[in-house]
């Protein structure tokens, strides 16, 4: 049963919200969506919504391309969302680039370090947004010129919004009632506890079918060794030890599991590994 008051046992019930650690395997339904309104980058990404709608009276384009380019950008998200997820999220070469250790460790390791750890689970607005802006802005512009541009960035800023709000579904201590998300969440929970080579897609996983990435737990039959730590090991550590120093050490095993005499106990890993 999913925790009342998920900040007592951190003793700082008196900071700010976001000052302090929350986790959605001890949080409410009501909880989450109280934190996710909350999140900044959730009020980022509705803002420059409100700015599309404004920036669009300024620069209009007819309703049918409008109404295109929307949903051009609603069609295009998931694919561009996919090949990110697996090709950069889940690379083997941010880490051994010093400069860009430091965002790879922000944007995915610290999340399947811990994937139920709530701050680190948000993308960060210096990635997201500009991503964003790349993925629906052609489109946009091909469709319906600048006012094409507006309507499909708004597209892509609220299906960011439904990603974000799903993706904290899926790891919230509750069983949906609908079957479409128990389908999701289960396929989503896989990925992060079985095997993390597969199932990138979050809320769609229809690239995974097209690509060859998607699964159930019984098509494979062993648990990835990497799914905690996105092979980034001691072996690996040793040759490019960026994303160590700034963890503090190396964490193994189930993140619950993480103390002493349970699996995956490391002693160098005695900081907190999944900070901002």
């Amino acid at each position: 049963m999913a925790n009342s008051n998920p900040t007592a046992e951190t003793g700082n019930e008196k900071l700010p919200f976001w000052k302090r650690s929350h986790y959605l395997d001890r949080m409410t339904l009501k909880q989450l969506i109280v934190a996710y309104f909350q999140h900044y980058t959730i009020v980022a990404y509705l803002g420059l919504t409100a700015a599309c709608v404004v920036a669009f009276a300024f620069f209009p384009t007819t309703p049918i391309r409008a109404i295109a380019s929307f949903a051009a950008a609603l069609i295009v998200y998931p694919l561009v969302w996919h090949l990110l997820h697996q090709y950069v999220l889940h690379g083997q070469w941010m880490y051994k680039i010093k400069p860009l250790a430091s965002t790879w460790k922000r944007i995915h390791y610290d999340h399947h370090q811990d994937p139920n750890h709530l701050e680190v689970l948000f993308g960060a607005l210096h990635t997201t947004v500009p991503t964003i802006f790349l993925a629906t802005a052609p489109v946009g512009y091909l469709i319906g010129g600048v006012g094409g541009i507006c309507a499909a960035f708004a597209g892509g800023l609220l299906t960011t919004c439904y990603y974000e709000f799903m993706h904290c579904i899926q790891h919230l201590a509750f069983k949906p009632r609908w079957k479409w998300v128990q389908h999701m969440k289960q396929r989503h929970v896989e990925h992060h506890y079985f095997d993390e080579d597969g199932n990138y897609g979050i809320t769609n996983y229809f690239w995974d079918r097209v690509l060859g990435t998607y699964y159930i737990k019984k098509d494979r039959p062993k648990r990835s060794p990497t799914v905690f730590n996105l092979g980034y090991d001691e072996a690996i550590a040793a040759k490019w030890p960026y994303v160590k120093d700034l963890s503090g050490g190396i964490a193994s095993g189930h993140p619950r599991r993480r103390v002493k005499g349970k699996e995956g106990f490391d002693p160098n890993a005695s900081k907190n590994t999944i900070a901002q």
